[in-house]
């Protein structure tokens, strides 16, 4: 006799994951992904092979039986080489308050982890990588948003609406610059004020700093909470290999955090991934002191086909674009586009073009158009001539 009680089980996630917003860039991109015929912008990824020298130093690890598990905080050379890294950029950070993590998407997981509390109030400036934005919400915390503004000289954050965003009892603010998608960069001065204000409050600062290198006005990088910090403030840097290396398919990031953190960050660090891959660390510690040449290779690159695509697009009818400052995207808006969504599934189907909808950085976006600039003029100009195309036919949506 079966004595088992019939009851219906709810079989669905917890009420915070159900209510994430999904990916709309991977719903454009699920649409055309392995299509030869589609020209693709959409991710935020260069075109280029990861240089040999980096590939061959995984290729030895393995071949040198690297295999196993290592560190949680990643291989001491690997610290090593950040710490020198970043004092190189910024200010003197030793190797103790560096973390090695298995991507920059992980590393900022594991800051909100570490700091931010169900029902904390977290601010960031948007529009944002919707990754990021959905971080805080996964942990049951409160998201604020604090919008830029776009103009005529491109898109601008007005520094008193994020001071007043910042309430006392605020969590943290949560700053991505240079920007994905707009390429916004925060001034020195108004980064200076937000330190200020974060001190006297006790707001911890996430500073997801991935596109530091890839910054158009001059120098070195892009300014830094880093710069002005010093070790005792409730600063985290977060990082990646991904961009400015061409290391996008490996994985690996790192954190700069206070040295009372660290403990717990190890924890967290075991209970998710435990440790980065050794072999891709060691193509870490190649990237860091070989790498400078990848660099500025990359930064000029990205630089000409940045003023290229803005000079293209700047020869469409009904087309707002601003040469971005920094990053690798140039985020602009279409006039007479009410969903950005349907107007890029349109594109792929109609134009097979792949550009990522301006709305899936929230509602800032609505109307604008998402364009990853890390490619060939070729491939640039071939995807402007299918744009054109597309909208001459009054298709806009």
């Amino acid at each position: 006799m079966n004595d088992r009680v019939s009851v219906t089980q709810d079989l669905h996630a917890r009420s915070a994951v159900r209510a994430l917003v999904a990916s709309q860039i991977r719903e454009v991109a699920n649409a055309g992904m392995g299509d030869s015929d589609i020209l693709p912008f959409w991710f935020g990824e260069p075109d280029e092979v990861t240089p040999a020298y980096i590939r061959d130093a995984a290729v030895a690890s393995i071949a040198a039986g690297e295999t196993f598990y290592t560190q949680n905080f990643g291989i001491p050379e690997l610290r090593a080489a950040i710490a020198g890294y970043v004092t190189r950029l910024h200010r003197p950070v030793a190797a103790g308050s560096v973390a090695v993590t298995s991507s920059g998407m992980n590393a900022l997981m594991l800051a909100v982890e570490a700091l931010v509390n169900p029902g904390d109030r977290v601010v960031c400036v948007t529009p944002l990588w919707p990754n990021l934005t959905e971080i805080p919400k996964i942990l049951g915390a409160e998201f604020v948003r604090v919008g830029l503004q776009f103009g005529e000289t491109g898109w601008k954050l007005d520094a008193a609406r994020v001071l007043s965003a910042l309430l006392p009892g605020t969590g943290a603010v949560m700053i991505n610059s240079p920007n994905n998608p707009t390429g916004w960069t925060l001034e020195r001065e108004v980064q200076g004020s937000i330190l200020a204000h974060c001190r006297k409050h006790g707001i911890w600062i996430i500073a997801d700093d991935v596109y530091e290198r890839l910054y158009y006005c001059g120098d070195d990088c892009a300014p830094s909470f880093l710069d002005l910090a010093d070790a005792a403030d409730r600063i985290v840097s977060t990082n990646s290999f991904s961009k400015a290396w061409l290391m996008t398919g490996w994985r690996l990031g790192w954190i700069i955090a206070p040295t009372a953190l660290m403990p717990d960050l190890g924890k967290l660090i075991e209970y998710n991934t435990s440790c980065a891959s050794v072999f891709v660390q060691r193509a870490g510690v190649v990237a860091m002191s070989e790498g400078e040449p990848t660099v500025l290779h990359t930064l000029a690159r990205f630089r000409v086909a940045r003023d290229f695509l803005v000079a293209q697009l700047a020869t469409i009818a009904g087309i707002e674009a601003a040469s971005p400052p920094g990053a690798m995207y140039v985020f602009f808006r279409v006039q007479g586009v009410k969903d950005s969504l349907e107007f890029c599934k349109r594109l792929v189907r109609e134009a097979r073009l792949g550009l990522a909808p301006g709305s899936a950085f929230g509602p800032e976006g609505q109307g604008f158009v998402r364009w990853c600039f890390a490619a060939s003029e070729e491939r640039l100009l071939e995807g402007v001539r299918r744009l054109r195309e597309f909208l001459a036919r009054g298709s806009r949506s």
